[in-house]
């Protein structure tokens, strides 16, 4: 408003950041992310394999199906990919099934920054967005000056989402300040992209960490946290994405931001992705069950989704030949 005074914190008419003061140091970051609760590893282990077991059947299956297709980061992250490749990729992420338009779009086609360009012009005019790995995909082993330049590069390619990795050696090695002001970084050069950011939680070994690195990543500005690179096993489970979910429930209840959250990697069948879909519902809430809060990478489920949905419709699964094969 014209005249008032800035809030603390923040520009004038802002609520104040109730994280302000956690930010500022090293030693400040640690005594914040280790005083979060920390977590039951067998409770969570136990709660997803309850949930895991919920059957979901007919309208509601059919519902859960087209929510998950919709959901999907078609990914293909090669060194061997090909201009052609991804647009048969792109091809596929506009029409699912050729055989039937009534099938839903996938959320996103997800490349290498320096294919993104090609994406970009395959996908014109669908909505479907492009996501371009970047930060030194999948180590992050480069200087903070290169990863953003991959980053500036990705978006000038078209990129509409950054899927950027954060540095697990600084992070585990307890320099917090570091990974959050490179975080920081990378999302003031995505510009207008929105940025994911991969925790590659396999290599973070426990679940505390995977909460610890979940919310650091949320302070510093990620609009999705993301489990994996597929590059590493394990990648996406469920209890690591049971806590990433309570990660962004609790703060979205402390800052009012809601956050995105993206398991990617070893999701591969239908009956994978609904028992997300159930966690989502369980955890946090219908208002996640969107892909602009929700999204599945992965390379192989789509086609599952696709024989899973033909089944139901026509009470038969279809020929070997009815999905393309990646």
């Amino acid at each position: 408003m014209a005249g008032g005074e800035p809030t603390v914190g923040g520009p004038a008419g802002t609520p104040p950041d109730p994280f302000a003061d956690v930010t500022r140091s090293d030693a400040a970051f640690r005594a914040f992310l280790h005083g979060l609760p920390g977590v039951d590893a067998v409770g969570a282990q136990q709660r997803t394999a309850v949930l895991g077991t919920r059957s979901i059947k007919t309208t509601a299956k059919a519902w859960a199906i087209d929510t998950a297709i919709s959901m999907v980061d078609l990914t293909t992250l090669e060194g061997s990919d090909t201009p052609g490749k991804v647009r048969s990729l792109a091809a596929k992420a506009r029409r699912p099934d050729p055989e039937d338009p009534s099938c839903p779009t996938v959320a996103a086609v997800c490349v290498y920054g320096d294919l993104a360009d090609v994406a970009k012009e395959a996908l014109a005019g669908t909505g479907i967005k492009v996501a371009a790995v970047a930060t030194a995909f999948p180590s992050g082993r480069a200087s903070r000056a290169v990863k953003l330049a991959d980053v500036r590069d990705a978006v000038a390619n078209g990129a509409d989402e950054i899927d950027m990795v954060i540095d697990r050696g600084a992070f585990l090695a307890g320099r917090y300040l570091d990974v959050f002001e490179e975080i920081v970084a990378v999302k003031e050069a995505c510009g207008p992209a929105h940025l994911k950011v991969i925790l590659e939680t396999g290599e973070l070994v426990t679940l505390d960490n995977a909460r610890r690195a979940s919310w650091l990543a949320m302070l510093a500005g990620g609009d999705f946290i993301k489990t994996s690179t597929g590059k590493i096993s394990p990648a996406a489970t469920l209890p690591v994405c049971l806590v990433m979910l309570e990660a962004v429930r609790d703060f979205r209840a402390a800052t009012g931001r809601q956050v995105g959250v993206k398991p990617a990697g070893g999701i591969k069948t239908t009956k994978d992705a609904v028992k997300h879909l159930v966690l989502i519902n369980e955890t946090v809430g219908s208002d996640w069950l969107s892909p602009d809060w929700f999204r599945l990478g992965a390379s192989s489920l789509l086609n599952d989704l696709l024989l899973q949905r033909q089944k139901l419709r026509t009470g038969h699964y279809s020929g070997p030949d009815h999905v393309s094969v990646d």
